[in-house]
């Protein structure tokens, strides 16, 4: 967060906006009848799978694998004994609209991990209002990796209560779902290259698990020989890149840049000289690191229209901030890093949390102007943040003067720079003195320095 005027403000822009998205095209019936798909739907007594996790029931129901809810914390998990690498996999999915379910794929779980947990990427079934289903979850790690905030078509393909059909694509590094035909998530990450398929029985309220909601699934198929083959065309859905500071051929073609390489300093300088700071600053091990001392750091050009994305992990009661449309007055004459500010906090800790008003000095949010709020999910207005000693991601969108902030997937703060609304809010504020505060047109983005050590990583940026 910033100390005072002499702070600069980041904002990180939103996720990549979507691109056209094309319902992937029926294969046709001979493509697919040559196709190796081998039938996985588990069947009666359960060979080959076990269940592990929270309490509820599995059985077999005319063909079809019915997940009973029970009432617990933990969630439930029906676990193959098998261990997939390279795979595409189809399978109809049917839950009541008060169950939450998923299909983990290259799940992993090990004793020194969480005691023993779930854990990895799910293709999500989402029967809430949000109706993020088909999108990329990172059980008991990273949260999500790819959310349908943008994507309406895969969003309004779902119907709730009834059979959906989902297709998952994991080939090499990158992961590829489908929700009734429509391109619902594309990422590319190298976490995991092997692991088990599970179906997910939600944790529920008591309350609920007494009316014993269920998910069903069905017609489970997989492809394991040469899968590669039969994978489905490029759709024009964007890719969410997870490699650490590396750019997908997705992330490439959609003009995203790196603005940190991972090594070195190039790009960025001490917001009151020429070189990057002496001091202050560490660059090791894919990880650039502030632990005070050092001062603010800015990128060498300046910048308009954007996204930015940028991976940061606090320390506990840690304060820092990503700044952008910094004064060019200040900063060239007084060396005075003023600006809009990506707040970068941990809430739990850290006094400033209560500070400002109504909460606006919170991690997400504009700082001391507006308080970060789940826009992407009403019904479920918290934070998804990763605690400290983890990862998490900041996207900043700017497109003229309508900026968004985003955390960990989801849209936390929407507003127009120079409109009566944001001057109303900046004369309420520390900024009241600030001439066109914000309202430059172009500018560097700024990571601060507020004496915490804060790290970051993947720092990438694509022009609009």
């Amino acid at each position: 967060m910033a100390r005072g005027l002499a702070i600069s403000i980041l904002v990180v822009a939103p996720l990549m906006v979507q691109a056209s998205v094309r319902a992937a095209p029926p294969a046709p019936a001979a493509t697919r009848a040559q196709a190796p798909w081998r039938d996985i739907t588990p069947r009666t007594g359960l060979a080959g799978w076990h269940v592990t996790g929270g309490k509820a029931a599995y059985d077999v129901d005319k063909g079809e694998l019915v997940g009973h809810a029970a009432p617990g914390a933990t969630n439930s998990w029906l676990v193959s004994d098998a261990q997939y690498g390279d795979f595409i996999l189809e399978f109809d999915a049917q839950t009541d609209p008060a169950l939450n379910s998923g299909v983990m794929i290259r799940g992993q779980s090990r004793p020194d991990y969480r005691d023993g947990v779930v854990y990895g990427y799910q293709a999500e079934i989402d029967p809430s209002s949000r109706r993020w289903s088909g999108g990329l979850y990172d059980e008991q790690r990273r949260q999500w990796l790819h959310t349908l905030g943008r994507n309406e078509p895969a969003r309004r393909t779902f119907r709730s209560g009834e059979w959906n059909h989902y297709r998952v694509e994991a080939i090499g590094t990158r992961l590829r779902t489908w929700i009734n035909g429509v391109p619902a998530a594309d990422i590319v990450d190298d976490m995991d290259a092997r692991g088990f398929i599970a179906f997910q029985v939600h944790a529920i309220p008591d309350a609920a698990a007494a009316r014993r909601p269920e998910v069903r699934f069905r017609n489970v198929q997989i492809i394991t020989d040469a899968p590669a083959r039969y994978a489905l065309p490029a759709t024009g859905l964007e890719q969410q890149g997870w490699l650490s500071n590396r750019l997908s051929s997705g992330e490439r073609r959609a003009g995203w840049k790196l603005l940190w390489d991972g090594v070195t300093g190039t790009g960025w300088r001490s917001v009151k000289a020429p070189g990057f700071p002496k001091s202050g600053w560490s660059m090791a091990s894919g990880v650039l690191r502030v632990t005070g001392g050092g001062g603010d750091i800015i990128t060498t050009r300046d910048y308009r229209n954007f996204e930015l994305s940028v991976d940061f992990r606090l320390t506990p009661g840690a304060n820092s901030g990503i700044k952008y449309f910094l004064d060019a007055n200040r900063l060239k004459s007084k060396g005075e890093a003023i600006g809009l500010e990506y707040q970068l906090l941990d809430d739990a800790r850290h006094p400033d949390a209560k500070m400002g008003r109504d909460g606006n000095r919170t991690l997400a949010s504009l700082y001391d102007l507006i308080t970060a709020r789940n826009l992407s999910d009403p019904d479920s207005p918290g934070k998804r943040i990763n605690p400290p000693g983890e990862w998490n991601r900041a996207v900043i969108v700017v497109r003229g003067n309508h900026v968004e902030h985003w955390l960990n997937g989801f849209k936390m703060v929407d507003y127009d720079r120079g409109s009566p609304a944001f001057r109303a809010l900046v004369a309420q504020s520390k900024y009241a003195d600030v001439p066109e505060f914000g309202e430059g047109e172009q500018g560097p983005i700024l990571l601060q320095d507020h004496g915490d050590e804060v790290d970051f990583r993947s720092i990438k940026l694509r022009e609009l």
